[in-house]
């Protein structure tokens, strides 16, 4: 909630009655500690919650992470995309569809000896999760390729590492074979509400995306699902995915909330960044909020994008062994 909130820009008195008033945020995180999670939440409560004050939601937040977490600790995760490029889909935000013409060439599947080095690099790194990605719409009909991917799996989980894989959609006996194999967890991503979600992706439905969350769960699995933040969506529709991910039979393991980077040849690559959106939101209301007396106003901190568009995606995508870690908290 911290993070997906985080990104919004919020106007006003420097001083209203809702300072001083006891926030969503404070109330639930008390009775989360006290009674734990639930998954009966209605989108006027989650809300509320999203509109609490910045500050609130740190603090608060920072409580029920305590509350379950080992908060001076963090997990050290390696990302490798194992099969780049190609994908038939058309997600408008991904450089890797084979529908636009992004500079990026779609390569085959990279082979164990290449994906077992990369993982042992990780390993050596500090890193206790590797997890992979392969550019597909499914794996039905890769049975060759997907063998391949459970011999990962499986040489992965010996080396005393936690594996995640994200391959798009999944049948049911696949989700079992990937717990057979030891995977730890798998990431598909809900992307954006289900309002929103026909505007950005007409190749999957969100029923379908839901329904692999539902075998992935089913098979054992960790669920990790979140989405995009910056694909033109309204408020409602962060409020949206939330409600979603939060009314799930299990909360996912992890819920990875993701800046959009506007790519070249992108049906989104015009799309504004974050910062810009909010800029230009922050000026029109302080037009009509700021105080003609003191000229204060509050704001909230929005998100630090990287702006990839001009950046070579071949070479990006090549540098498999370099790319970024991501730390779980």
């Amino acid at each position: 909630m911290l993070m997906i909130r985080s990104l919004r820009t919020q106007l006003g008195p420097w001083a209203s009655r809702a300072s001083f008033s006891t926030s969503a945020a404070a109330v639930e995180a008390e009775r989360t500690i006290r009674d734990g999670y639930r998954n009966d939440w209605s989108k006027e409560e989650i809300k509320s919650i999203y509109d609490s004050p910045i500050l609130d939601l740190v603090f608060h937040g920072a409580q029920v992470h305590r509350h379950v977490h080992k908060f001076r600790e963090v997990q050290q995760c390696t990302l490798l995309s194992i099969k780049t490029g190609g994908c038939s889909e058309d997600c408008s935000y991904c450089p890797q569809s084979s529908r636009y013409d992004t500079g990026l060439k779609a390569q085959r599947l990279m082979n164990k000896g290449a994906v077992v080095a990369a993982a042992k690099k990780a390993k050596e790194a500090g890193s206790t999760r590797f997890c992979m990605g392969a550019a597909w719409r499914d794996t039905v009909g890769r049975k060759t390729n997907f063998s391949q991917i459970l011999d990962y799996v499986k040489e992965i989980r010996d080396m005393g590492m936690e594996v995640c894989c994200t391959l798009g959609m999944l049948e049911k006996q696949q989700a079992l074979e990937l717990k057979k194999a030891g995977l730890t967890a798998y990431n598909h991503n809900l992307d954006t509400s289900r309002e929103h979600y026909p505007n950005i992706i007409t190749t999957r439905t969100y029923d379908e995306r839901l329904e692999t969350l539902q075998y992935v769960r089913e098979a054992g699995i960790s669920v990790c699902s979140g989405g995009i933040i910056g694909l033109g969506e309204a408020e409602e529709d962060r409020v949206g995915l939330l409600h979603t991910l939060a009314t799930l039979p299990n909360h996912p393991e992890s819920v990875p909330i993701n800046a959009l980077v506007a790519v070249k040849g992108t049906p989104l690559q015009d799309q504004k960044t974050l910062s810009d959106t909010h800029r230009d939101r922050e000026e029109k209301g302080f037009e009509a909020y700021s105080d003609s007396n003191t000229g204060l106003r509050q704001t909230t901190p929005t998100a630090i994008t990287s702006d990839l568009a001009s950046v070579d995606l071949q070479s990006l995508y090549n540098s498999q062994a370099e790319r970024p870690l991501h730390l779980r908290l």
